[in-house]
């Protein structure tokens, strides 16, 4: 396939699935063994960090306005009843801190299974099954968090602590882990979808860069292997700015949409697509990739 055409349809697979509950480290993977791309190219293994910074920065533009809204109104926030640590800033850089920690120490198991798709295939069968119980289950009952501004310490804490189950486990997703953390901890669908889109910032802020630095520079970084040889040509210079833009488009039209269809219809047919891809990876993953 042209390398033009596969970036493009690379920048599709990151800007649709980063967001949704279903894991784009696994869709990417998955992509690049049906298109017979080496997994262990450094070449490719940098375009998909790369490709990452587009829809980090469609994610910022479409909550700029409700970010400026946070930061007008720190430390008391909208009510005024707020104090510095629970105001929604805060927890947000709580929930980062709780995730980065235990991800920092965990960085050798992290590496482990990132290239291994019979554990993303069973992380999207679980964790699509997890979703589909926590969801069905939070609709029968009364959710004491009905926005972020509503949040408590604890939840923050929750959700951050859970997260780190999308680092350590490929294929598990962030946003699925923060989602389903949130409604288990008494949010409404719409609370725990901002409040993971928020936490999103700084956790894929922070990934991204870890990885580039990693990739570019190991020797800043005990322990890191570099992506090398790399070298980059005005070809690969193309191919990786077509990916980054495709994905910032297709993610800034793909979270307003998703925010809209969480509204009135819930996660199920996320959960049952998981189900459904992990479930056909499992019975003829080896023979098709």
């Amino acid at each position: 396939m042209n390398d033009y055409l596969l970036s493009v349809l690379l920048g599709i697979v990151e800007g649709l699935t980063e967001f949704l509950p279903v894991s784009s480290t696994a869709h990417l993977r998955i992509t690049e063994a049906l298109l017979h791309i080496s997994l262990s190219s450094p070449y490719w293994k940098m375009y998909t960090i790369v490709i990452q910074l587009g829809a980090i920065l469609a994610l910022l533009l479409l909550f700029l306005v409700r970010i400026v809204a946070f930061v007008r109104t720190f430390p008391h926030g909208e009510s005024g009843s707020k104090r510095w640590w629970n105001h929604p800033l805060s927890l947000t850089m709580m929930a980062f801190v709780c995730t980065a920690v235990p991800s920092l120490l965990l960085i050798k198991t992290i590496g482990k299974n990132l290239e291994n798709l019979t554990v993303m295939a069973w992380a999207l069968v679980g964790g699509g099954i997890v979703m589909w119980v926590v969801d069905i289950a939070s609709t029968q009952r009364e959710c004491s968090t009905r926005d972020v501004e509503q949040m408590s310490l604890s939840q923050a804490i929750w959700i951050g602590l859970c997260q780190v189950t999308s680092a350590v486990v490929p294929g598990v997703s962030r946003s699925m882990s923060t989602i389903a953390a949130g409604q288990l901890a008494g949010m409404t669908r719409p609370a725990a979808l901002e409040f993971s889109f928020l936490l999103s910032i700084p956790t894929m802020i922070a990934a991204t860069g870890y990885s580039l630095l990693k990739a570019l520079r190991p020797h800043d970084l005990p322990g890191a292997e570099a992506i090398t040889p790399l070298v980059m040509t005005t070809h690969g210079w193309i191919v990786l700015a077509i990916g980054f833009v495709v994905s910032f488009i297709v993610a800034y039209a793909v979270v307003e949409w998703f925010l809209r269809w969480v509204r009135t219809r819930g996660f199920t047919i996320f959960a049952i697509y998981r189900i459904v891809v992990g479930t056909a990876i499992l019975l003829w993953g080896r023979h098709l990739l």
